[in-house]
């Protein structure tokens, strides 16, 4: 999974979220405060996005629309990576001239096929860096959602970043029940609140979340957009509630002290192999025993990378934490297996 995140590839971001969400509205929000790039927007179908233009490159399973504000719109019918590698030779030849490519998802796809293509096809591996997931939550219908679509919790579990939309119409009990459930299912996205897609594009792209760096943040609030002070974010505490929810995705959080690098590299090939299917996102900062560097560990289901990063400060910061966001886990049982990887 490691990727070269030189300047020569180009970044990608994917934003995913159920029908309705608001992910057309935050596109055309970006577009209208566009001003320094040109933005390559993907689509699994035309939407209600404002494509004022010519159309350039007219295809069975591919159209292209060029938007007068110079970023394009491609709509997706066919084979995501096909579309993919003809967009990349038309760059090439110089008949097409884009800064990002953003995907927007259809609101019942599961992320995982879209994610994995970015480290499976080669050409697209060697030119085209996954930038971050974005997922939209519709805060009126969300925890319907979760009840009644399983594809809802997958999108959250994959997310990087949520970004709640449509908050002006709940209460803040209403939202507090909501953050809690998001953060239940995944503990390491930063969740922002945005009203009609008014979010600075800083807060979702050029993220760098599959880069293997020395970030690991459990999430303990979320972000309030304000627009009228050019959308300043002010962080604020999620009061926790005790609630029971039967979603089969959460996140795991297996912690200790400095590990043995021979065990602590089984169990991560045995919890892979084992488990990979159902682990959505999983992210590790390890101590390792006679080793001064941290090492990092960053996986999307069975497709994992290791790196080692900068030394530890001081002894008392060597502590090994590993987040996975997963369907089912039997985490009693992986915990002790984890707790043996301690060296001696």
């Amino acid at each position: 999974m490691t990727q070269d995140i030189s300047t020569s590839l180009l970044p990608v971001t994917l934003l995913t979220g159920f029908l309705g969400s608001g992910k057309t509205t935050l596109i055309n929000y970006l577009l209208e405060n566009n001003h320094n790039e040109k933005i390559m927007i993907i689509e699994n179908e035309f939407g209600p996005v404002n494509l004022d233009s010519n159309l350039l490159t007219p295809n069975q399973d591919i159209q292209i629309v060029e938007m007068t504000n110079g970023c394009i719109c491609c709509t997706v019918q066919g084979e995501l990576t096909k579309a993919l590698h003809q967009l990349h030779a038309e760059r090439q030849a110089g008949k097409l001239q884009f800064d990002r490519l953003i995907i927007e998802t259809t609101g019942l796809a599961d992320p995982a096929p879209i994610i994995q293509t970015f480290f499976i096809d080669e050409l697209i591996r060697e030119t085209i860096r996954l930038d971050a997931i974005i997922t939209i939550v519709d805060s009126q219908h969300i925890l319907q959602h979760l009840n009644e679509h399983r594809v809802a919790v997958s999108q959250i579990g994959f997310a990087d970043r949520i970004i709640l939309s449509k908050t002006d119409c709940i209460t803040e009990q209403q939202q507090i029940e909501i953050l809690n459930r998001i953060q239940k299912i995944n503990s390491k996205a930063t969740i922002y609140q945005a009203i009609n897609g008014k979010i600075a594009k800083s807060q979702w792209l050029d993220i760098h979340a599959f880069d293997l760096d020395e970030e690991l943040v459990l999430n303990k609030g979320f972000f309030i957009v304000n627009p009228s002070k050019q959308l300043e974010t002010n962080f604020k505490i999620i009061p926790y509630q005790t609630s029971s929810w039967n979603d089969d995705i959460c996140s795991y959080l297996f912690e200790a002290g400095e590990l043995d690098l021979k065990k602590i590299g089984s169990f991560m090939e045995n919890l892979v192999d084992k488990y990979g299917n159902d682990m959505l996102r999983y992210k590790g900062i390890l101590a390792i025993k006679d080793n001064n560097q941290r090492l990092i560990v960053q996986g999307v289901h069975k497709i994992v990378g290791f790196d080692y990063g900068s030394p530890w400060q001081q002894a008392s910061e060597k502590i090994s934490r590993l987040v996975v966001i997963s369907r089912t886990l039997p985490f009693d049982e992986l915990n002790k297996e984890f707790l043996q990887t301690v060296a001696n």
